[in-house]
């Protein structure tokens, strides 16, 4: 028996497929399933073999959709660019780019060989697969980009210096791109998300004991003591925010740039936006040009 896609918005509207980096475990699986649940077959990426053969098993016993998996080791750029050659024949609406590492401690201390491999996978592997398949969807008219940022992305971190200077680069990436693939058809989002608690921080020498969960990143839902994500996204004319009220922020100049603190009194809506957003494409010009005129 299947279960059954949970929301009307669905986000398969952006395709019938979509690649998720980091799948195996955190929030990659965790946003692997809430696709899943709304009927999009997965490509899946991630390292580990059997771990990612299980999770490709269990979602398509769960919700009866397709769900590939695909090894590889994301600090190779060659081993990076076999996700687009791979994937070609598939009509992909959707990159999750979930897949990263960090570390703590002193940078003067750490493995110089780690923190290179982590500005490998978490930066330079992120912008390969973001250009391969951001030139796919603006061939095709339609898609979306899922980047994974951080609440360090907004200010420098002691003893996580190289991990939040990876996470800023993902996310100024991400608002750059979003203004530039505006009125193509292509959504981007940054996921911002605060403290998480999953195997990350055990991999990374972090003691994480209160956060979100990854379910909860991915469903856009606050943690039950701690809500510190932001999300960013341009598609509607700028980097988007959405506070507690609903509001709608929207700019391209440094004041809508959340300090962190201030981030952390704003929830995402993550998967549910985008899911409104891929609705959106699919109406009528008309009808899109109302409604954005009424919002």
């Amino acid at each position: 028996m299947t279960d059954t896609p949970i929301r009307s918005g669905s986000l398969r509207a952006y395709g019938p497929w979509a690649v998720v980096t980091g799948a195996s475990d955190g929030i990659g699986r965790a946003i692997a399933t809430e696709l899943a649940s709304q009927g999009v077959s997965l490509v899946l990426v991630a390292r580990r073999r059997a771990a990612l053969e299980a999770v490709a098993e269990s979602l398509t016993t769960r919700f009866g959709v397709e769900a590939r998996p695909l090894v590889a080791d994301l600090a190779s750029p060659t081993e990076t660019a076999r996700i687009d050659a791979e994937t070609r024949e598939l009509d992909v609406g959707m990159l999750v780019a979930a897949a990263g590492y960090g570390g703590g401690g002193p940078f003067v201390d750490a493995s110089q060989e780690a923190e290179l491999g982590m500005i490998d996978v978490n930066c330079r592997a992120l912008a390969q697969s973001a250009q391969d398949f951001a030139r796919r969807f603006v061939a095709r008219g339609r898609g979306a980009l899922i980047l994974m940022s951080s609440l360090v992305a907004f200010q420098g971190v002691p003893r996580a210096a190289n991990y939040a200077a990876t996470k800023a680069y993902v996310q100024t990436l991400a608002e750059g791109l979003a203004v530039e693939l505006k009125g193509k058809g292509v959504d981007v989002l940054a996921s911002a998300p605060g403290p998480v608690v999953s195997g990350f921080g055990a991999r990374a020498g972090m003691a994480i004991g209160k956060g979100q969960t990854p379910e909860e990143v991915a469903r856009g839902r606050r943690g039950p003591r701690v809500c510190a994500a932001a999300a960013m996204s341009a598609s509607m004319g700028g980097p988007l925010f959405d506070d507690a009220s609903g509001a709608r922020h929207a700019g391209h100049d440094a004041a809508h740039h959340p300090h962190p603190g201030e981030a952390r009194q704003r929830g995402e809506r993550g998967l549910q936006r985008l899911g409104e957003q891929a609705g959106a494409h699919r109406r009528p010009a008309a009808e899109r040009a109302q409604s954005s005129r009424t919002s």
